[in-house]
């Protein structure tokens, strides 16, 4: 059950755990025991997940929002890439990069 903040008009803030069907429903004061509304004081406790997650999260925001394009890509992979940065990559007849004759097993990027 998540805990949602409510704010009684005497006894000041408070939280509770309550099932979601209820979220919009006032909460008892436990305190006082006036009906106090739900508020909303604090962030969502984004803090409380691993870093690789708020990382991925901040991402597909900016991912939504601004999506990156094979232009703005550009010189990313650095001076040796063949697919932006006009590297020495070896291409077939087709156009395709090939393997390197010594290790067919690397895959490129």
């Amino acid at each position: 059950m998540p805990v949602y903040e409510y704010l009684c008009d005497r006894c000041g803030p408070f939280t509770q755990m309550r099932p979601m069907a209820e979220y919009e429903m006032p909460s008892e004061c436990p305190e006082c025991a006036a009906a106090a509304p739900r508020v909303i004081l604090t962030a969502p406790r984004a803090s409380t997940l691993a870093a690789e997650t708020r990382r991925a999260h901040a991402t597909n925001e900016r991912s939504a929002n601004a999506p990156l394009s094979s232009s703005s890509m550009r010189g990313k992979h650095g001076a040796g890439c063949s697919c932006c940065g006009g590297g020495s990559a070896k291409k077939g007849k087709n156009g395709l990069k090939s393997f390197p004759s010594s290790r067919p097993w690397m895959i490129s990027h």
